[in-house]
């Protein structure tokens, strides 16, 4: 390969370092050769966090982007110092695969063979191959620990994944407080595509200081922001912030961005997560079962206890949780087993968020409210154990069931209530897998539609009947065809299921339309959350203008706009519009807006004339 480029921060062409100067003719070769490269216009390089700065999150990431895609390699390692001292901090050996190669592994990793991986050296990713017991994860793959310190919270990971021209460095741990850092990068660890190099081997060249204090940990708002401008740079950093078993409601506010990274909390209480924009606040990660499988062996009480190994977002035994409007993303194309969202603990809300994953794309337990959701995967879309209400959501299956409700006698099931279940691609689905099927055998399974419009759907309705099925409830009412809204056709669904009716069932279809009743008597709500704020406006007479609020609220709020804090008669939508504006519209406008939770009130905002 071509002599390694040395980076600064503003070109990394400057510079070129012969390693060896024992004869001329060498020189002159090399020499040519980095003449050639510094003539190749790659842009300049951006450096994140930038050369020098000052107050950097000590959960940041490191990133580097280049005028072109680079290239990850397999040899060279990353290193970050204490530039008090020298000390090394953190180090990634990127000649250390991964994690088990499968058919979902990104690339370019998909491609590269390590010599030191059992599983890829020896048997290949086919599923059928996958050896019996795994090796202890921290002798053969990357590992980092996630959520905690216990062998549970040893994950696989990549310590470099490419996005656009977008280098993004994950490390083992978080950096600490008060410290200047440096970063060195050895040639090896990323190049282009004519082969030339890339390397930071200077004190000088990457260096920045993170923040003096810490937080206030009694604060009830952390934002994050992954341009590193707010308390976080990471969903993962500030839920570590948090302590287990906090008694005080936590708002986390996550600002729009893509956060490559895996998130895991457990025995956490009382935290809202919410994104700025549903579609803009994108957590993504190439995770699955196969790159994150559960612990073997003798570990069988470590492997009861712990199911969030293949997720890319889990929540684990916590309760009032609300994740409100963002998009969790399993990158990928190959199905594998991979809950985009696994949630279990009692009185938690998902209302408004996106999740797209594979097999098993949710996993829910406990007593779980969602709401405006959508739900994608490959089959088995929904797993869990205990009560979901779902209300107005979307399921998308893109091959098998979208339900495998696994509850017993002792609770409910799957509810679903005005949702849409459709398929993408060539391919027919059913409501749910059978309530018995092998070594599993959950006989009171629940799934119940009431109002759902659907599309894609096999004509039987329900996976396959077998003789152990007299307690499972397979019931739906009033369903419809997504395309025209005409009753759906019901006459071929198993004999186990049943069409309710509301001249025989009207009771029945009232209570399962009812959350509480499904939820163990819990009513799911939270106070009204505010978005985005109204903005001051500088306005000309006789024009029209608007203030507006977004929000989000279980269940739905009521407004009321003020204007110098006198009520405004009539005005009792998220917008305000002025029009005609003359001289006594200027002054101070609100809203306040209300639920059975309680009531919020926005910022006050002014109009002026210009």
């Amino acid at each position: 390969m071509k002599n390694r480029i040395q980076a600064k921060p503003t070109d990394y062409f400057d510079g070129v370092k012969i390693k060896t100067l024992k004869i001329f003719i060498l020189i002159f070769i090399v020499a040519f050769t980095a003449l050639g490269s510094q003539s190749k216009d790659l842009g300049s390089v951006l450096l994140f966090p930038s050369n020098n700065a000052k107050n950097v999150n000590p959960d940041t990431p490191l990133k580097i982007t280049f005028a072109e895609r680079p290239i990850i390699g397999q040899s060279g390692f990353i290193r970050i110092y204490d530039a008090e001292n020298n000390r090394l901090v953190d180090s990634l050996d990127m000649s250390i695969p991964p994690g088990p190669k499968n058919t979902r592994t990104p690339a370019p990793y998909d491609k590269m063979v390590y010599a030191s991986d059992p599983w890829d050296a020896a048997n290949g990713y086919n599923r059928a191959n996958r050896p019996k017991v795994l090796p202890p994860l921290e002798d053969q793959y990357q590992h980092k620990y996630i959520g905690g310190n216990l062998e549970s919270d040893v994950y696989h990971f990549y310590p470099v994944l490419i996005y656009n021209n977008e280098a993004i460095i994950t490390l083992h741990r978080t950096l600490e407080y008060g410290k200047e850092y440096y970063v060195q990068i050895d040639p090896g660890v990323l190049s282009f595509s004519d082969s030339t190099l890339f390397s930071i081997d200077k004190e000088d060249q990457w260096t920045f200081t993170t923040k003096k204090t810490s937080l206030d940990i009694n604060s009830g708002k952390f934002i994050v922001s992954a341009d590193g401008t707010c308390d976080f740079n990471t969903v993962q950093g500030a839920l570590d912030f948090i302590q287990e078993n906090n008694e005080s409601h936590k708002t986390i506010f996550v600002r729009n961005g893509r956060y490559h990274e895996m998130v895991y909390f457990r025995n956490k209480n009382k935290i809202t997560v919410v994104g700025e924009d549903r579609e803009q606040v994108i957590i993504a990660y190439p995770n699955n079962g196969f790159f994150n499988p559960r612990p073997t062996g003798d570990r069988i009480e470590m492997i009861k206890r712990f199911r969030n190994r293949r997720s890319i977002f889990a929540v684990d035994n916590a309760n009032d949780i609300h994740l409100i409007n963002l998009t969790i993303l399993s990158i990928g194309v190959a199905p594998a087993q991979n809950e985009g969202l696994l949630i279990k603990g009692e009185r938690n809300i998902v209302n408004n968020v996106t999740i797209d994953a594979s097999g098993d794309a949710l996993q829910a337990s406990g007593n779980i409210y969602m709401e405006n959701t959508s739900i994608k995967g490959f089959g088995d879309n929904v797993l869990g154990y205990g009560a979901v209400f779902f209300k107005n959501c979307d399921f998308i299956s893109t091959y098998g069931p979208h339900l495998w409700a696994r509850n017993t006698s002792e609770n409910h099931g799957n509810v679903l209530v005005n949702c849409k279940l459709y398929t993408e691609g060539d391919v027919e689905a059913t409501y749910a897998r059978a309530p018995v099927k092998e070594h599993y055998s959950f006989p009171y399974t629940e799934a119940v539609l009431i109002n759902c419009a659907v599309e894609g759907l096999k004509p039987e309705g329900w996976g396959l009947t077998d003789s152990l099925c007299p307690n499972a409830r397979c019931w739906e009412y009033n369903t419809v065809n997504l395309s025209d809204g005409k009753p759906a056709d019901v006459s071929q669904r198993v004999h186990y299921s049943r069409q309710l009716t509301m001249e025989n069932d009207e009771e029945l279809i009232k209570d399962y339309s009812s959350p509480s009743y499904i939820l163990n008597g819990w009513e799911p709500k939270f106070v009204p959350i505010i978005i985005v704020q109204p903005s001051s406006v500088i306005s000309k007479p006789g024009e029209s203008t608007i203030f507006k609020v977004r929000l989000t609220a279980i269940p739905d709020a009521n407004y009321q706009w003020y204007f110098n804090n006198e009520p405004i008669r009539g005005e009792k939508s998220e917008v305000l519009t002025i029009a005609n504006i003359s001289k006594k519209n200027e002054g101070l406008y609100h809203v306040v807006i209300q639920n059975e939770a309680g009531s919020v009130n926005s910022e006050v905002v002014s109009l002026k004339m210009d």
